[in-house]
């Protein structure tokens, strides 16, 4: 066998493999090349005057993937209508894009008359991307059952007083601090004026 084809024979298998190597990496780099969508729901709860519940739900759609996500719609049908009253917004969206690192929100608000315990289910987002027909799914994060209209304790005596204290206390803290410099500054001129007065007399 020439030296020319003992090099050859003995070049042809580390090609292959170097070349079988770099595809496999292009195709695994083209799979993660995607959207990766994270879903966020929050609901805050506040009690009116008129005796009913209101609902503040907000949710987030966070694309942590390298592509961008197309045709985004967002539904989230966990309030029935015979529980919850659409006040403002509306349970679902749409929009025409999400891209990588982007973020989207949405939010509405419910009202309901009718006490009791509500476990909700997650939102829906449904998106589509060119390398796959289906579309894909997302789940928002579960939120905590929810009590409505629940008997809540009266508030105690004095508890403004704390809550205006842990709002405002650093402020009256230095406010409190300049005063008593001040104070100090102020107090030797005062008694070296009296000492000197003294002394005319």
């Amino acid at each position: 066998m020439a030296r020319s084809e003992l090099v050859a024979s003995l070049l042809l298998p580390s090609f292959c493999c170097c070349f079988f190597l770099l595809f496999a990496s292009l195709v695994a780099a083209s799979e993660s090349d995607a959207p990766f969508l994270i879903v966020h729901k929050k609901v805050d709860l506040s009690r009116l005057k008129s005796g009913a519940e209101r609902l503040s739900v907000s949710i987030d759609v966070y694309n942590e993937g390298t592509a961008t996500a197309y045709d985004v719609s967002l539904s989230d049908d966990s309030w029935t209508t015979d529980l919850f009253e659409l006040v403002t917004g509306s349970t679902s969206k749409s929009w025409e894009r999400l891209d990588a690192g982007a973020s989207l929100s949405h939010s509405f608000i419910l009202e309901s008359k009718k006490k009791g315990s509500f476990h909700g289910s997650s939102a829906v987002v449904k998106f589509r991307i060119p390398s796959k027909a289906a579309l894909q799914e997302a789940y928002s994060t579960p939120i905590l059952p929810l009590d409505i209209l629940a008997e809540r304790p009266p508030e105690k005596k004095f508890e403004w007083a704390k809550k205006l204290l842990a709002k405002y206390g650093p402020l009256l803290s230095v406010l409190s601090i300049v005063g008593l410099f001040v104070y100090l500054v102020a107090s030797p001129s005062k008694s070296g004026a009296a000492k000197s007065s003294k002394k005319k007399r």
